[in-house]
């Protein structure tokens, strides 16, 4: 939903813009594109993608400011930019085409790799350190709750009987055996979403976003996110109301903007994409 990220962000070429989830550059150079004296912060807590965005952005170099971070973070990202305030904030909450595929980051339950999951390798345990070693009953809670899977437990008690558990392929197995497909959707997926959210604490990150996203933004900016999952969906609606009703912001979609068909027909990983944007208040 680039096109649609751009137009709500609305991008003044003297601006100062934070991509708050740089990944692998594409939101970052389309907005360098449109920048004269003006720069775009990128962050990103995966320093192994903000270095190939740092590679792949190199001519616009000028226009761009590097930051290695949570969301927990920003306000170092503006310190270190010499900073007061940005005019606009966009943060695409999915996973990065790197982290999907690249075996080695466990995140795929397509391809053989370690159980890991982290977006930062630097830190934290990794996904099979849960898988491995939780007990059966918080495991399944975890699913359920991260994950939505009706099958927690079912799922929590096959994983259990078939540790140790050593790649994503071996697991991703065990839960198809343990809950057969039904749909087209693997079922693993939620599993692993439910894995990958615990593992990179999202949903904490994600209240912090939008805590300090209204603190960093100036008077008259934007702030745009893309979720995937209805439980960001719900903070990120919920947050942005809670900012209309208290007088800061006004809401910029009144209904959330999906993607287009034609879209969705060339790249399929959006159909589930959803955009939510406020402006804050002008004082």
């Amino acid at each position: 939903m680039l096109a649609e990220a751009l137009d709500f962000l609305a991008i003044r070429p003297d601006g100062i813009y934070l991509d708050a989830t740089t990944g692998l550059g594409g939101h970052t150079r389309a907005i360098a594109e449109r920048l004269t004296t003006g720069f775009v912060i990128a962050s990103d807590r995966d320093a192994e993608s903000l270095q190939a965005a740092k590679d792949s952005l190199g001519e616009l170099a000028s226009r761009v400011r590097f930051h290695h971070g949570r969301f927990s973070e920003l306000q170092a990202a503006l310190d270190a930019s010499g900073v007061g305030k940005v005019d606009g904030l966009l943060a695409d909450l999915g996973v990065s085409r790197y982290q999907l595929t690249e075996p080695e980051r466990g995140f795929s339950l397509m391809a053989s790799g370690p159980i890991d999951m982290r977006m930062d390798r630097s830190q934290g345990e990794p996904a099979g350190d849960i898988v491995n070693f939780w007990a059966e009953k918080a495991l399944a809670d975890l699913i359920y709750q991260l994950g939505e899977e009706r099958r927690s437990r079912k799922i929590a008690r096959a994983i259990v009987r078939a540790r140790p558990i050593h790649t994503t392929q071996d697991l991703a197995r065990v839960i198809e055996e343990a809950v057969p497909r039904t749909t087209r959707l693997h079922p693993a997926t939620q599993t692993f979403m439910a894995l990958r959210l615990a593992v990179n604490e999202e949903q904490e990150e994600l209240d912090s976003l939008l805590a300090v996203a209204p603190n960093i933004v100036a008077s008259g900016g934007r702030i745009v996110v893309i979720t995937f999952m209805s439980l960001e969906d719900r903070k990120v609606k919920q947050g942005f109301q809670g900012l209309v009703r208290s007088g800061r912001a006004i809401m910029l979609t009144k209904h959330v903007v999906r993607p287009s068909e034609e879209e969705v027909r060339t790249n399929p990983p959006s159909r589930s994409a959803k955009l939510r944007a406020v402006e804050l208040a002008s004082f």
